[in-house]
């Protein structure tokens, strides 16, 4: 009873430097689960080297510079000039570069040794981020952490009474929705103004970066909104060759270009680590480096059907229209490519990112010898689809499920705003038994 009061209140922390019978039960509690940022490097290091076994979760926060209304929403007429690329540039932060984070952090843990799970949770946001146009946005991780309630992360949390009518909002109330620049600001890719000259060289950057082997799951989560390149991610990937769960939780991008470049780095470049190695064209194949250890791959793209409602409303970038479709347009490379990465997996879980008619488009002689569970979203699970495309996408998931030998569960989704759709198998091995819902 005395520790479940103790470690509900974040207060009763300081009593570790008082009382060495207590010492023990509340630095377990302090360090299972820490927030890191960059400000916090230099002394991560000796803060924590006595203490580095108990530590199971690391939440990376990279906190970018704030910005003021100058340039949260741009007119059409600078979109070609200097200071559009200025306004869009995401180096880092005045006092710790995105770049210098990322290599003190990855030096510091690969100087650590191997010991049961580690958590590594990356996130990169502004606070001025949920001040404009998007004041319900929340950056915190989803278990939250023991934060006192005058941290600065509190400043992202959800403000009913936000009044700023230059901003669409009157007392609370949403009356206009976000200009397309202010959208894009927000979904900015990372890094993609600099430091680098040029993508080879970000690359060449990210090898360097020392071998973490005590990290064993990566996570990337939606509360993230700037973007990751998938090649970037690739070579991240590379460098953390122990991880066996990946969970990414990318967003869609809200106008057509945006999206079909992202898309084609991700079959030409990869960004997946599989048991034979990320998927990838010859100069990013990692073959060489094979990740043998990951087990489970979560990818959620998320499908926010509000954004791209927004962007077809506006013409923008010099007055041309590149808005984007209602709902996510499947790619059949990307759905394939997904099932050859499932070959080595147990888990695999690919929402909207890739549909399952294009997974199961697959060679006969496929096998997933050690995969239990799967769960995929097909568009074609909806009241007024045809009935014979439900029916051939169930027979070809059947037939896959043939040479899936250790199958647990299977499930095939979809759902969107006012429709949600699930058709699950379960087996049960030791009855040689199953059940379809």
């Amino acid at each position: 009873m005395f520790n479940l009061e103790l470690f509900a209140d974040a207060m009763y922390a300081p009593l570790a430097t008082v009382s060495q019978e207590w010492q023990t039960d509340i630095e377990r509690h302090n360090f299972a689960r820490i927030r890191l940022t960059p400000s916090r490097l230099a002394n991560f290091r000796d803060m924590v080297q006595r203490s580095r076994t108990l530590i199971c979760y690391i939440w990376f926060c990279l906190e970018l510079d704030e910005w003021d209304c100058t340039t949260c929403a741009l007119s059409p007429g600078r979109t070609i000039s200097d200071e559009f690329e200025e306004a869009f540039a995401i180096s880092g932060t005045d006092k710790c570069p995105i770049t210098a984070s990322f290599q003190n952090l990855f030096s510091i843990l690969s100087k650590w040794e191997p010991h049961g799970d580690l958590t590594l949770d990356i996130s990169i946001h502004s606070l001025s981020d949920s001040e404009h146009w998007f004041p319900y946005l929340t950056f915190s991780p989803d278990t939250p952490l023991d934060i006192p309630d005058d941290h600065t992360v509190e400043k992202a949390m959800v403000n009913r009474d936000y009044h700023h009518p230059d901003h669409g909002r009157s007392h609370g109330s949403r009356h206009l929705v976000s200009p397309p620049w202010g959208l894009r600001k927000l979904f900015h890719l990372i890094m993609e103004q600099g430091p680098f000259d040029s993508d080879d060289e970000e690359l060449e950057w990210w090898d360097k970066l020392p071998l973490v082997l005590a990290v064993t799951s990566l996570l990337l989560r939606q509360q993230s909104r700037r973007r990751w390149k998938p090649e970037s991610l690739a070579h991240m990937f590379s460098r953390l060759p122990r991880v066996q769960e990946v969970h990414y939780d990318p967003w869609r991008g809200w106008d057509n270009p945006t999206q079909n470049l992202t898309d084609k780095f991700q079959f030409d470049r990869g960004i997946q680590p599989t048991a034979q190695g990320p998927i990838g064209g010859p100069i990013y194949d990692y073959r060489s480096q094979p990740n043998l250890r990951l087990k489970r791959l979560v990818i959620f793209e998320n499908c926010n059907q509000q954004y791209p409602a927004n962007m077809r409303r506006r013409e923008f970038l010099g007055g041309e229209d590149v808005g984007t479709h209602a709902l996510r347009k499947p790619i059949r490379d990307i759905g394939q490519m997904i099932a050859l990465t499932s070959l080595g997996l147990e888990h695999l879980a690919a929402s909207y990112i890739a549909d399952a008619s294009h997974f199961f488009e697959i060679r006969l002689d496929w096998a997933w010898p050690i995969l239990k569970s799967l769960a995929l979203t097909a568009k074609v699970l909806t009241p007024h689809e045809d009935s014979n495309e439900i029916e051939a996408l169930l027979l070809a998931a059947a037939a896959a499920a043939k040479n899936m030998l250790q199958l647990e569960t299977m499930e095939i989704w979809n759902g969107r705003k006012g429709l949600a759709g699930l058709l699950r198998y379960q087996a049960f091995r030791p009855k040689r038994e199953a059940v379809l819902l």
